[in-house]
């Protein structure tokens, strides 16, 4: 197969979909590889890496996408990208359909095979190839949200941590599934107050099982949010819904509640956020305020440590594409209901049901689809 990876055009994103390892993963078995020039340049991983592993570098992304049977990036196509994606081409990398309409409308009319790395599940219902970039954000969501604070960032002056006679501030996790867990084992390393919210009692217990009482666990049909809310000065929005869009739990009038100055950094923001007021921004201009509040919501957070996010993405990513190059997308697909997971759109048709659902689109099986075709 040959397998394109073009360089990613989102601002301020520096990651690659492969590494110069994951092209020789792939070379070995026989497959062809297509690196936009320079397109690993910013993560670390130069052309010349890439041509000793066995890839060819192109200089034109148009020549990637005309030239590809499968195209592997990290960010959804840009609609610079969409234009480009030829009928029955794969595409592998990060969607977030349910928070984008006009891309949703963009790969339906592409009749395009579009497979979401969100939405991927392993045996126990996780999602493996976003758990890593979940990771990645959990953990920069306090580094932000700390810098944040700080008074000539207009926040409202506190180190998380307090200091000798002063008592640390307290940061409010709002799911604690991947993101969450990793928000907490830094914030807990920074010496915070920190409480973590969900609605799972055992997961709750197996986040008290790692973290012991250096956390407060809160589920989140008992625990009242408004009083956590007006008691914290870092709010971490990391609720996610599999493929479909955030829910809002934080609402404009619960801001009123917190105390100026204060942060929410929102990791939810890709799936639409989990806060009313939050909006997409990016790594260049990643903060602005509502109602004396300080919101960060860059949807592309793990992009400013392109190197180790590219790496521990492949890591997920590479045994999955692998399989695609090997098998061919039909028979890597049917053959593996987790994966088959990952199929979000199929030449026209919306195989995801969270995705139909929001955008009321006619919803179809990813096993009928690929049947009918």
């Amino acid at each position: 197969m040959r397998i394109g990876v073009p360089k990613e055009i989102k601002p301020q994103e520096n990651r690659i979909g492969l590494t110069p390892d994951s092209v020789k993963v792939l070379t070995s078995n026989g497959h062809e590889v297509l690196v936009e020039n320079n397109g690993g340049f910013e993560a670390g991983f130069y052309n010349e890496q890439y041509k000793k592993s066995g890839a060819k570098i192109v200089n034109k992304a148009d020549d990637i996408f005309n030239d590809s049977e499968m195209i592997v990036k990290v960010k959804e196509p840009l609609n610079n990208e969409i234009k480009m994606i030829r009928e029955n081409q794969v595409i592998f990398t990060y969607l977030h359909l349910a928070a984008a309409k006009e891309l949703t409308e963009g790969l339906i009319k592409s009749k395009s095979v579009c497979i979401a790395y969100e939405t991927v599940t392993d045996n126990n219902g996780r999602l493996p190839l976003l758990a890593p970039m979940s990771a990645v954000a959990g953990r920069m969501s306090i580094q932000a949200g700390a810098h944040s604070l700080e008074k000539n960032q207009k926040g409202r002056g506190i180190l998380l941590g307090g200091a000798p006679g002063v008592e640390p501030a307290t940061v409010v996790i709002l799911g604690g599934g991947v993101v969450g867990e990793n928000a907490a084992l830094i914030a807990t390393g920074m010496k915070a107050k920190v409480h973590i919210i969900d609605k799972s009692f055992q997961r709750l217990e197996h986040l008290k099982k790692i973290f012991g009482d250096t956390i407060i666990p809160e589920q989140s049909d008992k625990v009242d949010l408004k009083k956590l809310i007006s008691d914290c000065v870092l709010l971490i929005g990391g609720v996610l819904i599999p493929g479909a869009e955030a829910p809002k739990l934080v609402t404009k009038d619960m801001l009123k509640l917190m105390k100026r100055g204060s942060v929410i950094v929102d990791v939810a923001i890709d799936q639409g956020g989990c806060v009313e007021t939050s909006k997409p921004t990016t790594h260049a201009k990643p903060t602005y305020i509502v109602d004396d509040i300080v919101h960060y919501c860059v949807a592309n957070m793990p992009g400013g440590v392109p190197r180790t996010s590219t790496l521990a993405l492949n890591k997920a990513t590479i045994p999955f594409l692998s399989k695609l190059a090997d098998k061919g997308c039909e028979k890597a697909l049917m053959g593996d209901e987790n994966f088959l997971a990952g199929l979000n759109i199929y030449k026209g048709e919306v195989t995801y049901k969270a995705v139909a659902d929001t955008f009321n689109y006619k919803y179809i099986s990813p096993t009928e689809a690929m049947r009918n075709k």
